[in-house]
C-alpha cells in the first residue's frame, strides 16, 4: 500500500483533485441516495404493498447496508478509497434502475438490500476518504463535505419528483438519467480518488461496543438516524396515502427536508461557533420536534412540507455535534468512541423504516411520526452532553 504524503497547506493540483473528486463523491452518494424516495410510494403500488409488507421491504435497504460496513473497513485498507468508492457507487448506479421496474417482491427485496448495501459501502469509504482529505488540507472541510451530500439530496429527489410529475416520465427513464449524470460524475472524480485507504498505523477493530458516556452518545445519534430515515422512506407515502397529495408534490417531502438539512450544515460550524453545543442540540431537537407535530397534526399537505423542512433544520446539526463529543469522550479511545457510534447510528436506518411501517400498520401513518415528535424532543432534553 502506497503511503500518503504529509499533510500540506500548500494549493497543491493534487490536493486541489483530491478535494474536488471528495466534493463530487459526496454529491453522488446524496443524489442517488435521494432519488429512490419519490420511487417508494411506486414500488409500494407496483407490488400492492401495504405499510407493514414495505416497512418488510425498505428494511432490507438498511440490512444492506449493515452487513456491508465492516467489509467496507478491510476493503479501503487493503485495495483503497479509489477502488471501493468506484465498485460501490457504479453498482448503486446500476441497481437504482431496476428499483423502478422490478415486479416481484423478492426480487424487488434482494435488490433493495444490494442498493443499501452498495450505498453503506461508499458512505464509509468516501467519509475515510474525506477524513484524510481534511487532515492533508490542513483546515476544516468535514461540514463543506457533507453539505455535498444534502445538495445531491435535494437535487435527486426534486429532480426525479419533477421528471415523474411535470413530465410524466417513466420510472425507469427517470432512473436511468440519474444514474448516467452520475456516472458522468464518477468518472470526472476518479483521477481525484485516493488510492490507499488509510492514512495511519493504527488499526482499529471492525467493531467495539460502545460502553460509558459513548452508549448514551451513540443512542443519540440512532435516533436522529432514525428520524432521516423516516424522511427519505416514508414522507412521500405519507403524503400519498393521508393528505392525497399527487406523486409530484409528494417527491418534494424529502426535498423539503434536505433544503433545510444542507443550509443547516453549511452554516453548522458558525452556528456551533456562535451558540454552543448544547444550544445547538437543544434548539434542534425542538425544532425538529415542531416540525413533526405539523406533520403529524395539521391536515395539510403544504403545511407538512413545512414541518418536513423544520424537521431538516432541526437535526441538521445534531450528528455532527455528537460525533464531535464522541472523539472527545474519555470513555474510550476516539477511534473506537466514533465508530461505536456510527455502528450505532446505521442501525437507527436499519430500524427506522421498518418501525414506523410496524406502526403504521398498527395504527396510521400520523401516529408513526407523532412518535417521532416523542424521539426528537428527547435529543433537545439531552442537551447537555455537547459539553461546553
Amino acid at each position: 500500500m502506497a503511503s500518503p504524503p504529509a499533510p500540506a497547506l500548500t494549493r497543491d493540483p493534487a490536493r486541489l483533485r483530491e478535494q474536488i473528486a471528495t466534493r463530487l463523491t459526496f454529491f453522488i452518494a446524496g443524489f442517488s441516495t435521494a432519488a429512490w424516495a419519490p420511487l417508494v410510494p411506486l414500488a409500494k403500488e407496483r407490488l400492492q404493498l401495504d405499510e407493514g409488507a414495505l416497512g418488510l421491504l425498505l428494511l432490507c435497504l438498511g440490512l444492506g447496508s449493515i452487513i456491508a460496513m465492516p467489509v467496507t473497513g478491510v476493503l479501503t485498507t487493503r485495495i483503497g478509497c479509489k477502488a471501493v468508492i468506484t465498485a460501490a457507487t457504479l453498482l448503486t448506479l446500476l441497481t437504482l434502475p431496476l428499483l423502478a421496474v422490478l415486479e416481484g417482491s423478492i426480487a424487488m427485496a434482494m435488490t433493495i438490500a444490494v442498493f443499501g448495501a452498495a450505498l453503506g459501502t461508499v458512505d464509509i469509504a468516501m467519509n475515510l476518504q474525506a477524513i484524510i482529505v481534511e487532515r492533508n488540507s490542513g483546515r476544516p472541510m468535514m461540514s463543506g463535505f457533507h453539505g455535498l451530500y444534502s445538495v445531491g439530496g435535494i437535487a435527486g429527489a426534486s429532480l426525479v419528483s419533477l421528471l415523474l410529475g411535470s413530465f410524466a416520465i417513466s420510472p425507469l427513464l427517470a432512473a436511468g438519467l440519474i444514474s448516467a449524470m452520475s456516472l458522468i460524475l464518477l468518472i470526472i472524480a476518479m483521477p481525484g480518488l485516493l488510492p490507499y485507504g488509510d492514512d495511519s498505523s493504527e488499526k482499529p477493530p471492525l467493531f467495539a461496543w460502545p460502553k460509558g458516556a459513548v452508549l448514551f452518545i451513540g443512542f443519540l445519534c440512532f435516533l436522529c438516524f432514525l428520524v432521516e430515515g423516516a424522511v427519505l422512506d416514508w414522507s412521500a407515502v405519507f403524503l400519498i396515502t393521508e393528505r392525497g397529495s399527487d406523486i409530484g408534490l409528494a417527491g418534494l417531502a424529502y426535498a423539503a427536508f434536505a433544503v433545510a438539512m444542507t443550509l443547516g450544515r453549511l452554516t453548522g460550524d458558525r452556528l456551533r461557533t456562535i451558540l454552543g453545543e448544547q444550544r445547538v442540540l437543544f434548539v434542534g431537537g425542538i425544532l425538529a420536534a415542531v416540525g413533526f407535530s405539523m406533520v403529524a397534526f395539521v391536515p395539510s399537505a403544504y403545511a407538512n412540507l413545512v414541518g418536513f423542512l423544520l424537521v431538516g433544520a432541526g437535526a441538521s446539526n445534531v450528528v455532527p455535534v455528537l460525533f464531535s463529543v464522541a472523539g472527545r469522550t474519555r470513555a474510550m479511545p476516539p477511534s473506537l468512541a466514533v465508530t461505536a457510534v456510527t455502528t450505532l447510528g446505521y442501525l437507527g436506518i436499519l430500524v427506522g423504516p421498518a418501525l414506523i411501517g410496524f406502526i403504521a400498520h398498527l395504527t396510521d401513518l400520523r401516529m408513526a411520526f407523532a412518535l417521532l415528535v416523542a424521539a426528537t424532543l428527547f435529543i433537545a432534553a439531552s442537551f447537555k452532553v455537547g459539553k461546553p
